[in-house]
């Protein structure tokens, strides 16, 4: 367990957050993973977000995660899906297709 120190705090906090895929629809194949993975480094150096683990099912993503106490777990998961929403749906239009 490492503390972190700020300018006005010590802190140690870590989230596990679990992203489902709508309707738990089979459709995290390995290359959208790795995509994933690539988008959650560019997060982690943009907003100071750690991202400890990362991994994916078939069906929903899984991160561990650390932050400073000013960024709640309301804002990292709006921040992540936020990204990774433009950018997997620009480059795998096949996710947004309505009959999936």
């Amino acid at each position: 367990m490492v503390v972190k120190k700020s300018w006005h705090c010590a802190y140690d906090v870590h989230y596990h957050l679990v992203f489902p895929v709508k309707y738990r629809k089979a459709l995290i194949r390995p290359e959208i993973e790795t995509e994933l993975v690539r988008i959650s480094g560019e997060i982690a150096e943009r907003y100071d977000i750690e991202f400890e683990q990362r991994g994916a099912d078939r069906d929903h993503v899984h991160l561990l995660c650390s932050a400073h106490p000013k960024r709640g777990p309301g804002e990292i998961v709006r921040i992540y899906k936020s990204i990774t929403a433009s950018d997997e749906l620009g480059r795998f239009a096949q996710l947004s297709l309505p009959g999936l």
